[in-house]
Parts: structure tokens; C-alpha cells; sequence
């Protein structure tokens, strides 16, 4: 089976990790498997590339200029022709506008598109008529949690018929004791710190400036309590204002990007995850993989991975004042914390695995296959 996978790609982040568990195992299963990656020129995706070659998946770049790229969608046409894929499928919303219908119209039998988020942008009455346009080409609709396949219905985006369900996926590592030395020793935290981390972009959407604000009140009555932010965005700036403007000097600590950034995880004693809206949170499963209690926010796709009182606490969205009692329900109670890392450890391994995902999706695939083709 000839599978092509199309997505816009500037970096590493959500949807991008888990291109790079899912195509070397559908490679693994005999599929053969080959990435278009649609590049802005001004942001070349090289660390993507380079990944998925390191991991024996063939990869081409195509350039995309802007959001409508009118000479898109001919080059796409002709390549695919080339290429006479059994399959294609799609991720992301550039992506499904170019190459959904450059697919049927190229006559690839069968053409499948994954949702990743539940963007606020989405909402807006011309996207939605663009994604409804788009999905009309699609013959399977694979969504990343039920939360999405909620959202993608309620857009009418796709028929409900369409939409299949398949988690992300992350390998479960193994444990490491010395990992918290290095990663503490790496951010220059001293054993009594008790360390509280955030992992993602700087936007909006990730919540980090509900978090700061949460850390002021922790910050009073934990003294001792540190807040590390690893990522970068646009917000990134207005964050650290607003951590000086709420006095809390050195306790929090900004590191900007770093490549592999899960291997700081276990610094931490708790990962807080105090997103607005979230497609999946790729971040909690790393969480869980390094042992970490998770506090997240109770929206969107996150309590289908956090079980809440289990594997992590679960606060309202936008909710400082909850986000700073669970933070403190976890520093006074230890072993509660180190027990819900240990259930989130054991959860990532017994439902989050990328064996399953990767099986789950081949079944779409042999599926749609054998009936279109």
C-alpha cells in the first residue's frame, strides 16, 4: 500500500511529533509510506525533515506562498500523479484545503484527513465554509480525541459517518532515577525546590499567563516553590512583565525554546497544563511518560488523558484561583503527587501506546483501501 501524507510544517510541535511516531510505524507495518511537507520559504521546516529521514521515511518539500497559494494546488496535482498513492491523507488546514482535492482530483482511490485542534479560528464563518468544502473530498475524517469529533460535527465540517476517533501515541520510556538530578542539575534548581514546569508555545491558547498568576498565590505560601516555563511565543515578553509586576523576581524562570524539551520534565514535580482549548496536549502523555502528576485544565480533549484524582487534578479553564489550590493540593501532599505520576505512567502505557495508534489508523487505511480501490 502507497500512502502520501501532506502538512504544512514550520517546527516540531503537536502534530508534527506525532507524524514522527506514526510514519516510521506505518513503515514498520509494510506500508509505503512518503511525506509532502508544504513549506513557507521564510520558515524552512529542516529539523522536520531531517527527523523523519533519520527514521527511513522519504520526504520532499514543496513551497506554499501565503495562505492562498492560487499555483499550489496544480503542482500538487501533478506530483501526486507521479507518485500513484493508494492513499493520501492530510493533516492541518492547509493541507486539507490543497491536498484533498488535488487527491480525488489526481484519482487517488481513497483520501483521509486528521483534525489536530479545536482553533477558536475555526469558528469563523468563511473557514467554516472552507473546511466544509475541503471535507467534501475526504473519505475518512480521523479525529484526535472525542472532544474534536465533538467539535467537527457541531462545525458540520464533516458527516459524522466519516469521523473515526485514534488517540495520539507515545512510547513509554523507561525510568531513569538519575533523570531528575540531570534535568534539576540542567536548570540549576537545588533538590529542595519544588518545582513546578509548563511545557508549550507562548500563545494564548496555552494559558500561561492564568498560570503566573496561579504561581503569585502558591509563591506566598510555598516560598520555596519554583516555576519553570520551557518554550517560546509571542506572548513571551508580556509573560515575564507580568511575572516581575506580580514580584516574583527570580522564582520563575523563562528558557526560551529547547530542542527535546520533555527531558526537563523530570526537574519537575507536578506538570501544569492551563490550556484554554486543546486538540489533544501532546505534553501530558510526555508528562505521564516521565511519571509527573499532571494539573491540567478541564477542556476540550484533556480529561480523556488526566484522570482526574488519579493521574493528575483537573481545574476550570481560565481559573487561577483553582489552578493555585490544586498546585497546593499536590505540594502538601507528596506521595499523593508521586503515586498519580506512577497511574499516569502506567495509563500512557495500557492506553496512550503508539502500537495501538499506529494499528488503529492501518485499519482505516486497509479499510478505505480495499473498498475505493
Amino acid at each position: 500500500m502507497r500512502v502520501v501524507h501532506i502538512s504544512k510544517v514550520k517546527g516540531i510541535a503537536g502534530s508534527e511529533g506525532h507524524l514522527l511516531r506514526l510514519l516510521p510505524g506505518l513503515l514498520k507495518q509494510g506500508v509505503e509510506v512518503r511525506m509532502i511537507v508544504l513549506e513557507d520559504p521564510r520558515y524552512p521546516a529542516v529539523s522536520f525533515c531531517r527527523a523523519l529521514e533519520e527514521r527511513g521515511v522519504p520526504v520532499e518539500t514543496m513551497p506554499i506562498w501565503g495562505h492562498f497559494d492560487p499555483l499550489l494546488l496544480p503542482r500538487l496535482i501533478r506530483k501526486l500523479r507521479a507518485l500513484r498513492p493508494d492513499l493520501v491523507h492530510t493533516h492541518l488546514i492547509h493541507a486539507d484545503l490543497y491536498g484533498l482535492p488535488a487527491a480525488k482530483w489526481a484519482g487517488v482511490p481513497a483520501v483521509v484527513s486528521s483534525q489536530h485542534n479545536d482553533d477558536a479560528f475555526r469558528r469563523q464563518p468563511a473557514i467554516k465554509w472552507i473546511n466544509r468544502w475541503a471535507m467534501r473530498h475526504a473519505d475518512q475524517v480521523i479525529t484526535i480525541s472525542y472532544a474534536l469529533a465533538r467539535f467537527v460535527t457541531e462545525m458540520k465540517v464533516a458527516d459524522p459517518v466519516k469521523v473515526v476517533t485514534i488517540h495520539y501515541g507515545l512510547e513509554l520510556p523507561p525510568q531513569v532515577p538519575a533523570a531528575r538530578e540531570v534535568a534539576r542539575a540542567t536548570l540549576n534548581y537545588q533538590p529542595e525546590d519544588r518545582v513546578i514546569g509548563m511545557f508549550g508555545r507562548l500563545v494564548r491558547q496555552k494559558g500561561a499567563d492564568v498560570l503566573v498568576e496561579a504561581f503569585a498565590r502558591v509563591h506566598t505560601h510555598y516560598p520555596s516553590a519554583r516555576l519553570v516555563i520551557v518554550g517560546d511565543g509571542p506572548l513571551c515578553s508580556q509573560l515575564k512583565e507580568q511575572a516581575q509586576r506580580l514580584g516574583l523576581g527570580e522564582s520563575v524562570k523563562f528558557t526560551g525554546w529547547v530542542d527535546q524539551a520533555s527531558r526537563l520534565m523530570p526537574a519537575c514535580d507536578m506538570v501544569v497544563i492551563p490550556s484554554r482549548w486543546e486538540g489533544f496536549g501532546l505534553v501530558t502523555l510526555e508528562a505521564m511518560g516521565w511519571s509527573r502528576p499532571v494539573i491540567a485544565s478541564r477542556t476540550s480533549a484533556l480529561p480523556e488523558i488526566v484522570v482526574d484524582g488519579e493521574t493528575g487534578l483537573l481545574v476550570p479553564p481560565d481559573d487561577a484561583v483553582a489552578l493555585a489550590e490544586a498546585i497546593e493540593a499536590l505540594l502538601a501532599d507528596s506521595e499523593r503527587a508521586t503515586a498519580m505520576g506512577q497511574a499516569g505512567y502506567e495509563r500512557l502505557g495500557r492506553e496512550f501506546s503508539v502500537a495501538r495508534m499506529v494499528n488503529a489508523t492501518l485499519d482505516v487505511y486497509t479499510r478505505l483501501v480495499k473498498v475505493k480501490g
